[in-house]
């Protein structure tokens, strides 16, 4: 049990609540600050991750992200290490549109994001882009420890999902098996000395439970 102990822990945590969660508003890349909820559950959850004593903490550059890494590090006497591979999927039009919008105003582009796999808005980011950037900044935060060290990653729902499968060298479509991370909950994968890097928790969280399953966990957040 103590060999196992010793592998390298990457926390995957994705950033607090924000008002266009609340509005199921797309945010993408756009620079959308917490909610006074999003800021007690940064500060909440920061108290839990803090424990698990990690080496350094890196997050996306968005606003959103970075308070959310802030509350731990002030906690830890450091600063977080920005990341813009981090962030979010762009969106493309569909940015600041809830989908009721994103339909009124583009209805042809709208059915045909719904019914074509293959289709993505015009502007936004390929998933296999999303893909290819987080799961490279993964790979990089966990060469980036030692054996027995943690490292936590702020980030957002979809994007860290998409660097998860990545990371894994799984495919894309696998992430309909996921939940959407709810906000401010994380993910832990974990190095077995035999078996490699492993998820060995997934939507965690030390929330009130009417607070964590707020917002919009399956839209680029």
């Amino acid at each position: 049990m103590a060999q196992e102990k010793a592998g390298r822990r990457l926390v995957l945590w994705r950033h607090g609540r924000t008002a266009w969660n609340v509005e199921n508003r797309a945010q993408g890349q756009l620079d959308v600050p917490l909610d006074e909820v999003g800021r007690e559950q940064a500060k909440r959850s920061a108290r839990h991750l803090a424990d698990l004593s990690p080496v350094g903490v890196w997050s996306s550059d968005l606003e959103r992200c970075l308070d959310t890494a802030r509350e731990l590090t002030t906690l830890l006497g450091t600063e977080p290490r920005v990341d813009p591979r981090l962030r979010e999927y762009d969106v493309g039009m569909r940015g600041g549109l809830t989908f009721e919008e994103f339909r009124d105003a583009h209805p042809q582009v709208h059915e045909r994001f719904f019914s074509d796999p293959d289709y993505h808005v015009p502007g936004a980011e390929h998933p296999a882009e999303v893909v290819a950037r987080v799961s490279e900044a993964l790979r990089d935060v966990a060469a980036a420890i030692e054996p027995g060290e943690v490292a936590v990653v702020a980030g957002h729902g979809a994007a860290l999902v998409s660097g998860l499968l990545g990371f894994f060298g799984a495919p894309s479509s696998l992430a309909q098996m996921f939940a959407g991370m709810d906000n401010c909950a994380w993910a832990v994968l974990h190095e077995h000395p035999a078996r490699g890097w492993q998820i060995v928790d997934y939507n965690a969280r030390d929330l009130p439970a009417e607070q964590s399953l707020e917002g919009n966990p399956d839209g680029p957040g």
